[in-house]
């Protein structure tokens, strides 16, 4: 069974559909890449499959139909997300800003912080994404005080302390050196080696394309590619519309 999949799923600003019928299916266990232009609307899909603008069409997260489902409850059902400003608590360790994204919220849990703010909490989750990541060493920093790829990782590692069943990630790579990029992608397969699925928006195409085992390539909110990376490399459609010169030198940023 497909973990998840959109059927026609459209999303539509005014008279602008940013999402156009784009049906796109992540099976278990993979890296699949959206690659496009600016503005093809690869965010927005993102957007769209986790709840956060209104859609039409059909989602389907790990056999259940979420189309109608606010963003927690599709969170809460296991699809996760990173965001392109990070949005990290700077005011907060690396390890609090995990555990904020791994706490369970509920009313029973609000009133017991009101009765016990400083109760014992749950660290499984923190634990796991520090391991996944190899971010232990980086607890107890404050987000200040790490480079952009670390705050990077921080911010993947938060979408994990969740322990998501697929992770949305949007520009993981944005602002990396190329040294940086490299390491994002070895990152990256461990999480896959975790047994958490990625969907992955970058313009790194060293990147995509090294790591990614599928890849779905969209231009003006429609799907006008999708396959292995060696296909999308050589489709002539996404070689005029996108990937240019870099089809044919994939290490090159």
């Amino acid at each position: 069974m497909s973990l998840l999949t959109t059927t026609g799923m459209s999303v539509t600003f005014g008279g602008l559909r940013a999402v156009n019928a784009v049906d796109l299916v992540v099976e278990p266990g993979r890296l699949v890449g959206l690659i496009g232009p600016n503005g093809a609307g690869k965010t927005t899909f993102i957007d769209g499959i986790t709840g956060f603008v209104p859609t039409t069409g059909r989602i389907h997260l790990d056999g259940r139909e979420v189309s109608n489902l606010p963003a927690n409850r599709r969170a809460g059902l296991g699809l996760g997300r990173t965001w392109q400003s990070l949005e990290l608590f700077d005011d907060l360790t690396v390890g609090e800003n995990l555990q904020v994204a791994a706490e369970r919220q509920s009313v029973g849990s609000f009133l017991g912080d009101l009765v016990h703010p400083r109760r014992a909490r749950d660290q499984s989750g923190v634990d796991y994404a520090l391991d996944v990541l190899d971010l232990r060493d980086l607890a107890a920093r404050m987000p200040n005080e790490l480079s952009q790829g670390q705050r990077k990782l921080v911010s993947a590692a938060r979408a994990l302390a969740a322990r998501p069943k697929l992770v949305c990630m949007d520009e993981p790579a944005a602002g990396l050196d190329t040294a940086e990029s490299e390491a994002l992608g070895a990152r990256l397969r461990s999480i896959i080696d975790a047994g958490i699925t990625i969907l992955l928006v970058d313009h790194d195409m060293g990147l995509v394309l090294t790591v990614c085992d599928y890849i779905y390539v969209i231009e003006f909110g429609v799907v006008i590619a999708h396959g292995s990376p060696a296909e999308i490399r050589n489709d002539a459609k996404v070689i005029e519309a996108y990937l240019g010169q870099s089809a044919h030198h994939p290490g090159d940023r």
